[in-house]
């Protein structure tokens, strides 16, 4: 990375300075587009006052081996439902279900450490940031999804009409640039953001009963970009 003043200035900086980039569009991992480049420039560029929330629940990461896997039934006991008859009722073939009931905001995770610039003269410079590594971001979840991850992102698509993926790739060499403040720090993240949705998973058996619900919070990526704040 690199940062430079409008005029000839030293400027001192813990980073490294790094080649110029070597981008490459993103794609989600269904093969679709992420968000245009514009779109996630301006987005970027937003200056935030405090390094990137964390998600507020105990979440696991999906393996990659378990993003298509089809749920397992469990064995259920419950009773049937109200106006069912056991043995007469047929439910087939056993439906797994996710409903989501809300959506949340964004929430960054980087990939690779956390980059500074620091400007220690009196004047507006220009900071450039650039991406060190290439790494991988999945789907983070609270508990048991009783339907795949996949069927889990179609859903969410279809409901709030957004895009978001099994997994997201933020590649070295990406660059960012930003103005940095007099006597100021800015710091950058590359990585990507997920969106939290909450919602229900259960099961409707062949019989016609139902498994208990299961309320879960999911994060689920959304955008490959900088994190961007001051100190």
């Amino acid at each position: 990375m690199e940062i430079s003043a409008r005029r000839t200035i030293f400027l001192s900086s813990t980073a490294l300075l790094l080649c110029p980039a070597l981008t490459s569009p993103a794609l989600a991992a269904d093969g679709s587009p992420a968000p245009s480049p514009a779109a996630s420039a301006a987005e970027d560029s937003v200056i935030n006052t405090a390094p990137p929330e964390e998600p507020e629940e105990n979440v696991t990461d999906v393996p990659d081996s378990a993003v298509d896997e089809p749920a397992v039934e469990p064995t259920y006991t419950g009773k049937p439902q109200p106006g069912n008859t056991p043995g007469a009722a047929d439910c087939s073939p056993t439906t797994f279900i996710y409903k989501p009931t809300s959506q949340g905001k964004q929430y960054h995770r980087g990939v690779g450490a956390a980059q500074q610039n620091t400007n220690d003269t009196s004047r507006t410079a220009r900071s450039t940031f650039a991406s060190e590594m290439t790494g991988e971001v999945g789907v983070s979840f609270t508990d048991e999804l009783e339907t795949s991850v996949s069927a889990m992102v179609t859903t969410i698509k279809t409901k709030y009409s957004v895009t978001v993926s099994t997994k997201l790739t933020a590649k070295i060499g990406n660059s960012f640039s930003v103005d940095t403040p007099p006597h100021k720090s800015t710091n950058a993240k590359y990585g990507v953001y997920r969106l939290k949705h909450t919602g229900q998973s259960w099961i409707v058996h062949a019989n016609c009963t139902s498994s208990p619900k299961h309320n879960i919070v999911r994060y689920t990526p959304h955008r490959v970009g900088w994190y961007l704040w001051e100190s």
